[in-house]
């Protein structure tokens, strides 16, 4: 595995347009794993959505809406949420803020 594989810095990648004041930048990834860092505005939404691939998502900062399922819970800096594979999830940004997205396995999608 190079040295590009293992190190990932925010300078050399390329921010996406992930929706209407939302950005999305991915900082690493291989087949199983990927990371990725999402920056909202306030009043971004994350649509409900579902996909094959479980997430985990830590707020660097913010406040957010979270629905997963059938429950809604507000989450804010240094909080953290799991959806598993399949169940529908989205978010309302309450206050601007970043999140960090984890995906097993990655998002070709977003490749």
């Amino acid at each position: 595995m190079s040295d590009q594989q293992q190190f990932f810095f925010t300078a050399p990648h390329i921010t996406q347009n992930a929706g209407p004041d939302t950005t999305r930048t991915i900082l690493g990834h291989d087949p199983t794993l990927m990371m990725l860092k999402m920056d909202f505005e306030k009043g971004a939404i994350g649509e409900i959505h579902h996909h094959l691939h479980t997430q985990a998502t830590y707020v660097l900062s913010g406040i957010f809406e979270f629905t997963i399922g059938d429950k809604k819970r507000v989450v804010r800096q240094g909080d953290a949420c799991f959806m598993p594979a399949d169940i529908p999830h989205g978010c309302v940004c309450l206050e601007a803020g970043t999140l960090l997205d984890v995906f097993t396995p990655e998002r070709e999608d977003f490749l």
